[in-house]
């Protein structure tokens, strides 16, 4: 089953195809999608990670992050049946 992500990036809707063999999650697809290189962002999500007492953190910072960077609104899209 095919899955989609559906994001904004500079105040312009898209939709693109995410597959688990290409990307570990929706944030490292739209990043792809945009040309948008995660080795600096990647590194210091891995530094929060290992400092942090709770997931809470690392999930506050990829939000914050990807928000500086121009994203917005990332979602799986669901499939009607």
């Amino acid at each position: 089953m095919a899955r989609q992500i559906s994001y904004t990036f500079n105040k312009q809707r898209k939709v693109i195809n995410f597959s688990y063999d290409k990307y570990h999650d929706m944030y490292e697809a739209v990043a792809a999608a945009e040309g948008i290189d995660l080795t600096r962002f990647l590194a210091m999500e891995q530094q929060v990670a290992m400092t942090a007492k709770r997931g809470a953190a690392v999930k506050n910072y990829r939000q914050q992050e990807f928000a500086r960077m121009g994203f917005a609104d990332i979602a799986f899209v669901r499939e009607e049946q």
